[in-house]
């Protein structure tokens, strides 16, 4: 009997999804060990990544920064392409260096220009809190070392406003001392606000809707690569376009969403020497459009989003949401459930050549308390936690703002022209304000056009990136990665099944590169491995 070579499948066609493509197509079909196929849900390739264009200059969709070029891969990639260069104006943030923002100028509500003076003390504070939460250094609070001792059940939002109110202590600040020209604001009003608006931007960093919903422990197993955080020149799709280059037409197949996973936990008939049945693929996909595929093994690249909402609504198929039958293993729900994943969004506008300021400063926006009196009426709520607008680059019109959480939910159920309208009107009332040459600025703001992401109601996403939650930890992100059968583990070494039907690549499956592309590349690399290694090839 001549026996049929393996079937790989993958679904999605992301970081992590093309990246184990690329390594098993180069390595085991070139060599003919196995059959390989990529099947993605959606028209186009890239999940997360995808660069676009907005008002002639380069932008990106989804995922922005290499977080350190220093080890990592997707920098590698970048400068074999020669991505890091373009002629085409890009998101290139050149007003951000190592995490700082180049002279950015702080406004409060109602139109009060803050000195650097007040709020740098407040930066730094949280600055030095976050880099202690993340095991960089002692925490520094007020000029004074101070130990605040790790606690395992704390959040870092609870550790953060630990740390604020013991710097209030420390500095004996009243909390009606008024400050000159900033009206019904006292310092520690527009301090609170300072820091709030650093913990907004922290909000952003994580996907965590709320800090209180962020592990503290696991900040400081968090790993960074060293050196810049820089965008991509050329695009990240330029990255996702390399990647695929390599896979001959038809293994890429668009398209095709998956309904539900047929995997055999338990010992078929028929298994040949290797652990493969004889007869059949122990795998089956079954497609929305009625369609399925049998394959050796499958390469789950979904983000998170997709596996919670496929659990939460395992009772109601009719949703086409992602299945598992038999459903997953008990630890990996669990797993899956306990790990946080949010949603973060990006808000794109067009300056209007009306605007009479030569260039759009870096802005950093600060709030009252929803509860305060002299909160602006005009102002949403959705609007009220974000933090900053700036150019994309120094002289370009399109500007950008981020939004996290329920805000950035709010976004994108809203209609373009309420967000233009109701942007406009708040980015207005901060910007009429007295330069500090005393002359006034007169005209409003005005946009053209905007563009915003609306990654928490793509069905195929269902939200941006993962995150540590409180009462999980890097652990249920090892859980997640685990293949099905787990014949180490939690499942029987004797059950005979037919190994590695079920793998798991993606961010959320990285433990100490999570929420980022370069994790999903390690994922990917990692369970394209594991493949190789099962099959004995060399090239691993």
């Amino acid at each position: 009997m001549v026996l049929k070579k393996p079937r790989i499948v993958i679904i999605g066609a992301g970081m992590s999804g093309l990246t184990a493509a690329n390594k098993l197509y180069k390595s085991g079909v070139k060599k003919g060990a196995f059959e390989l196929c990529v099947v993605e849900g959606g028209n186009r390739i890239g999940g997360r990544i995808i660069t676009s264009e907005f008002g002639g200059d380069r932008i990106e969709m989804g995922a922005t920064w290499i977080h350190g070029i220093g080890g990592s891969p997707i920098h590698k990639i970048a400068q074999e392409i020669n991505s890091l260069e373009s002629e085409q104006p890009w998101e290139c943030m050149d007003g951000f260096s190592d995490g700082y923002v180049l002279n950015p100028i702080t406004i409060a509500e109602n139109g009060y220009v803050l000195n650097p003076s007040l709020v740098d003390p407040i930066s730094n504070l949280f600055t030095n809190l976050m880099n202690f939460a993340q095991g960089k250094k002692k925490s520094i609070v007020g000029g004074v070392e101070v130990n605040l001792d790790r606690n395992g059940n704390e959040s870092v939002g609870s550790f953060l406003r630990k740390g604020l109110e013991f710097y209030w202590k420390m500095e004996s600040r009243k909390e009606k001392d008024e400050i000159k020209g900033c009206g019904e604001w006292n310092r520690k009003s527009l301090e609170e606000s300072i820091f709030a608006m650093h913990e907004n931007t922290q909000r952003t960093y994580t996907a965590a809707n709320d800090l209180h919903n962020l592990d503290y422990l696991a900040e400081s197993q968090y790993v960074m690569f060293p050196g810049d955080e820089i965008t991509i020149a050329r695009g990240y799709s330029s990255i996702i376009e390399s990647l695929a280059s390599v896979l001959p037409h038809g293994v890429i197949q668009l398209g095709k969403k998956v309904n539900s996973i047929e995997w055999q936990p338990e010992c078929v008939m028929g298994l040949r020497e290797n652990g493969h049945s004889s007869s059949s693929r122990p795998v089956k996909i079954h497609f929305l459009d009625g369609t399925s595929m049998s394959a050796d093994h499958v390469i789950v690249t979904v983000s998170l989003g997709v596996l919670k909402a496929g659990i939460f609504n395992n009772n109601n198929n009719d949703l086409g949401m992602f299945k598992f039958s038999p459903p997953l293993p008990s630890y990996k729900i669990e797993a899956i459930s306990r790990l946080g994943y949010g949603v973060v969004n990006k808000l794109f506008l067009k300056l209007s050549p009306e605007f009479d300021l030569d260039r759009f400063p870096f802005l950093q926006m600060l709030f009252h308390k929803s509860d305060h009196q002299m909160t602006n009426p005009k102002i949403p709520w959705w609007i009220r936690k974000t933090t900053s607008l700036s150019p994309i680059y120094e002289t370009s019109s399109v500007l950008l703002s981020w939004f996290a959480g329920e805000e950035a939910l709010e976004l994108e159920a809203l209609r373009d022209d309420v967000v233009l309208n109701e942007v406009t009107t708040t980015i207005s009332s901060f910007m009429m304000h007295k330069k500090h040459n005393g002359k006034v600025i007169k005209s409003s703001v005005k946009f053209d056009k905007i563009l915003k992401t609306g990654w928490g109601s793509d069905p195929l996403f269902m939200g941006s990136y993962s995150y540590i939650a409180v009462g999980s930890s890097i652990v249920d992100m090892d859980l997640l990665a685990e293949p099905l059968p787990n014949t180490t583990g939690f499942e029987s070494k004797t059950s005979g099944s037919p190994p590695l039907q079920v793998l798991f690549a993606g961010e959320a499956t990285h433990r100490t590169h999570y929420s980022t592309t370069h994790g999903a590349y390690f994922s990917g690399l990692r369970e394209a491995n594991r493949l190789l290694q099962h099959y004995h090839c060399i090239d691993v």
